[in-house]
């Protein structure tokens, strides 16, 4: 049979089963995405709500399948469908990399689980509290922790939005901003303290079970925060508030890290410094995605701009993550008032030729004040030591 004019059949026209055979989807998808407008039909029988795709979207359409088997979120595509071909590749490439850090995350977190479960046989032991020169540390389970805290407004802002603290079983940095910054900051690090009065890392808990209490210990705490201060008085100010938050949390072997925002964890071991959090900023999207050199982005005018803080929103993306601990570390948390000024090479100098963590903190201080110190600056140290048992 010849086609018409206008007959469903004509090249030009496909029904929906054909072109999602020929694009690789699946009807459902297609009518999934028309609903979202990433991929809308050509035409829709006004009669039968028939939908026809012309051979023209088969690129899009196979686009879209291809980023979708990448795991890609459908806001993402719908960007990178109206990106011309060259910034398109720099998009994907950027969304790669994000992924692979965090399989390189979970590759850790697995890690680390299976060496705890094949020391389930082992009995765990609880944390007493030992003075070492004086100053107060933490027994772990082989290891002791010496740890000081340390934050300062800096040598420009007029106020600290800063808060720190380092305890038995816990580490914070927080960085808030807006004009409820301060009491934003200060309340994750209230709330993450609680932390510090529950049951000793390895008392009577088996080790994995412990790496589940901790993890969801640190997410409670985290949402709590966030829940703060979606509470906190505007004062007649509708101005984005909130907090960056970077915690560590003592769990027998090893800890927990939570991290969301821009304030950062290293670990310095061997005598290599290597930053174990992973900024969520506009220029660490930028870095990622090829736009932006390291170097760049230090320097560049929107390194402040977050895209994941605690700011009230009902459900923040936090990272969680589980490392080893080993004797000879030593790890630092600080907010950006110390790296935005500071090079890593630096803080790794600095950190190399301090004997203990209450010298090495006040030593970072410092240096950000040699640099400058536009920003509240805040760092955090702890060394890691076996135990005098």
């Amino acid at each position: 049979m010849t086609a018409s004019a206008g007959d469903d059949r004509m090249p030009d026209r496909l029904t929906i089963g054909t072109f999602a055979r020929a694009a690789g989807l699946s009807a459902k998808a297609l009518r999934l995405y028309a609903e979202l407008e990433l991929l809308v039909p050509a035409s829709v029988d006004p009669v039968t709500g028939y939908r026809f795709y012309t051979a023209g979207q088969l690129e899009r359409a196979r686009l879209v399948a291809w980023l979708r088997r990448l795991g890609m979120p459908l806001a993402q595509i719908r960007l990178v469908c109206d990106l011309e071909p060259g910034l398109a590749s720099r998009e994907i490439a950027g969304f790669w990399a994000r992924v692979e850090a965090d399989v390189a995350e979970r590759r850790e977190l697995a890690r680390t689980l299976v060496e705890e479960l094949a020391r389930q046989g082992a009995a765990g032991s609880g944390v007493v509290n030992l003075v070492v020169d004086g100053r107060v540390s933490s027994s772990v389970r082989g290891f002791f922790v010496d740890h000081a805290a340390r934050t300062d407004v800096g040598l420009v802002r007029e106020s600290n939005q800063d808060a720190a603290w380092s305890g038995e079983r816990l580490l914070v940095v927080a960085d808030g901003f807006g004009t409820r910054g301060a009491p934003a900051s200060a309340g994750a690090v209230r709330a993450l303290r609680l932390l510090e009065s529950g049951p000793p890392p390895g008392a009577g808990v088996q080790p994995a079970d412990l790496i589940n209490a901790m993890q969801d210990a640190l997410l409670d705490a985290v949402h709590e925060v966030n829940a703060g201060i979606g509470r906190l008085p505007r004062g007649g100010h509708d101005v984005p508030a909130g907090t960056t938050l970077t915690a560590l949390l003592w769990t027998g072997s090893g800890l927990a890290l939570a991290h969301i925002g821009d304030s950062r964890a290293y670990v310095l071991r061997d005598g290599v410094l290597s930053q174990i959090t992973h900024d969520h900023s506009v220029v660490q999207f930028m870095v990622d995605s090829g736009r932006l050199s390291p170097e760049e982005a230090r320097s560049h005018p929107q390194r402040s701009l977050l895209t994941r803080a605690l700011d009230g929103s009902a459900d923040p993306r936090v990272d969680i993550s589980l490392h080893q601990v080993r004797a000879g570390e030593r790890y630092l948390l600080c907010s950006d008032g110390l790296t935005s000024v500071v090079s890593p090479g630096r803080v790794r100098d600095v950190l190399l030729r301090t004997t203990d963590a209450a010298t090495a903190a006040t030593a970072l201080i410092d240096t950000a004040h040699e640099a400058g110190a536009p920003d509240n600056v805040s760092c955090v140290v702890a060394d890691i030591h076996e135990s005098l048992r």
